[in-house]
């Protein structure tokens, strides 16, 4: 019997990934200036405020305040009547100095490789082979949706020019018994928007038909402009293309209206995304965030390395379907465990515990070794703040940084999303015989 699953996905503009990017933000120029830099830190975001708060060693000084604003602004709340406004809104730091007894159990050891944890806790990776990008589909979908509707909004603002940032997506597939996706049952869009048909009168049935107008034209234009354009970004992957039919449902802004919206319409706050962040529930998930911590914390280091060793395992043909567990505790630079799960989907002739211990072999999952193999130490994290953190496309990129306080800026080619790299195909092949 067929089953359906169902992932959501938020855009940059949802008041909580306000607070990651804002959150990330400040890491990156952390790391910028002081690679070395230890930071873990929150945001809060509500009508015309944000609060920051959260534990830092650093040797540079960073404008907290000037960097939440440049966030804000880039991501689109511009106008004073969002409620929350890069130039206007306050900007409260409560950021204080990490604790020494954190940071013994990390830091001070004769032999660098021989890091501690940041904290105790388990954190997962996972892959599957339903996406060209080893993601699962519903969240891929998702995430495509708001990107397609961002990039709308910020650069072809004539086609839907009513759009606000905030925005939530939803996705349900249905699977045939063995796994395979079959079509798509139903998309959900809810995008903020300009109030841009009025009523008549002032009466209650008047403003009901101007909102009924308003629903209605959005979701004329989401069926008609972006349905179409994420269509055509899957055009490649035929398996994918064709599961677009005209039996889909939709519901774009079922609730009728949605004008009130961002920070405005609800509080956002570092890591409440954290879902959307890794694989749409269709994984396991430590319950660890991410933004904000800088690699010393594995909630966020070895969840991309976990990734890493399940999407190279899937590519190299392992397996159709991997999670990978790891868990550490504080101080201690060895994992306490490695764990492997292919859901029965293994192409090799082993174990799901004798595979785990071949990952043993081939992963050093010490903090400092993730740190180096996967070049955590940069300024990278912005971009992972919104759109998911996996699923990525890894690439080098020139990123400048610039301060008043500092003499000079910071210049910096990083590479972004590098445990999304299938660079160790080739060795888990030759470990499994393939």
């Amino acid at each position: 019997m067929n089953y359906f699953f169902t992932s959501e996905s938020v855009s940059e503009g949802h008041p909580d990934k306000v607070a990651d990017q804002i959150s990330d933000a400040l890491l990156d120029e952390f790391l910028a200036y002081d690679p070395d830099s230890k930071v873990a830190c929150e945001t809060l975001v509500t009508t015309g405020q944000v609060v920051l708060a959260g534990e830092v060693k650093s040797k540079t000084y960073v404008d907290v305040a000037e960097v939440a604003r440049r966030v804000i602004a880039n991501i689109g709340y511009t106008k004073s009547e969002y409620q929350f406004e890069a130039k206007s809104c306050g900007v409260f730091s409560s950021i204080h100095e990490q604790s020494d007894d954190i940071n013994r159990g990390v830091d001070g050891k004769e032999n660098p490789m021989d890091q501690g944890a940041g904290d105790q806790g388990m954190m997962f990776g996972y892959a599957t082979a339903e996406t060209e990008n080893y993601m699962p589909l519903a969240l891929d979908l998702s995430h495509a949706l708001l990107r397609e509707l961002a990039h709308i909004r910020k650069y072809e603002p004539e086609l839907m020019p009513y759009l606000r940032p905030d925005a939530k997506s939803q996705v349900t597939i249905e699977y045939s018994p063995d796994g395979t996706p079959v079509r798509i049952d139903t998309i959900v869009v809810s995008t903020q928007h300009d109030e841009f048909i009025y009523p008549e009168t002032d009466t209650k049935e008047a403003s009901l038909r101007a909102d009924a107008a308003m629903q209605s034209q959005i979701a004329h234009d989401v069926k008609r402009i972006l349905i179409p354009r994420v269509r055509e970004k899957y055009k490649n992957m035929r398996d994918i293309h064709k599961l677009f039919d005209d039996k889909i449902k939709y519901h774009v802004n079922p609730t009728g209206k949605f004008v009130i919206g961002g920070p405005h319409g609800d509080t956002g706050l570092t890591g409440r995304k954290i879902i959307v962040d890794t694989y749409g529930g269709k994984a396991s998930h430590g319950g660890g965030a991410f933004s904000g911590k800088d690699p010393s914390k594995v909630d966020r280091s070895a969840a991309y390395a976990a990734r890493h060793i399940a999407k190279n395992l899937v590519a190299a043909g392992v397996a159709s379907e991997v999670l990978i567990q790891v868990s550490y505790a504080i101080g201690v630079a060895q994992p306490m465990n490695i764990y492997v799960n292919t859901y029965g989907k293994s192409k090799v002739n082993m174990s799901d515990a004798e595979i785990a211990k071949k990952v043993e072999s081939l992963f050093d999952m010490r903090p400092k070794a993730i740190e180096e193999r996967l070049k955590l130490r940069n300024p990278i994290y912005l971009e992972t703040a919104s759109y998911g953190h996996m699923g990525r496309q890894p690439e080098k990129v020139v990123k400048r940084f610039e301060s008043r306080y500092m003499p000079e800026p910071v210049i910096k080619e990083v590479e972004l999303f590098t445990w999304e790299k299938l660079d160790f195909v080739e060795a888990v092949r030759k470990a499994f015989g393939l």
